[in-house]
């Protein structure tokens, strides 16, 4: 006979095994949002706050609801349409760019496109 410490545990880890494969799932799921920008992280950081904020406002919390694939281009403009294709390449519902970003991303989706 199981004694009651072992009977919690066993339990615990049960309801784990069945909660984990149904918390993946719905990561998967979450819309993602692409944040492409030029600078480096350092000088974005009221940016990026503003931005998160803006989400929050319309319903969206990072990590909650919606994912954020950042691709930064830290100060070398010319591989800013190689991160926007990687953005594109990876689905994500919509890109937030800079107007010098802005671009990129919209080559690299007619690049998709036209593929």
């Amino acid at each position: 006979m199981l004694d009651k410490g072992r009977r919690e545990f066993i339990t615990l880890l049960g309801g784990a095994a069945v909660a984990w494969p149904l918390a993946a799932r719905a990561q998967l799921a979450m819309p993602a949002i692409g944040f492409l920008d030029s600078r480096l992280p350092d000088a974005l950081t009221d940016r990026l706050r503003g931005f998160r904020e803006g989400l929050k406002d319309t319903g969206y919390v990072e990590g909650e609801n919606v994912a954020i694939v950042y691709r930064l281009a830290e100060n070398q403009d010319a591989r800013l349409p190689e991160l926007a294709g990687d953005l594109v390449r990876r689905r994500v519902a919509v890109i937030f760019a800079a107007i010098r970003c802005g671009l990129a991303s919209s080559q690299a989706s007619r690049d998709r496109a036209a593929t």
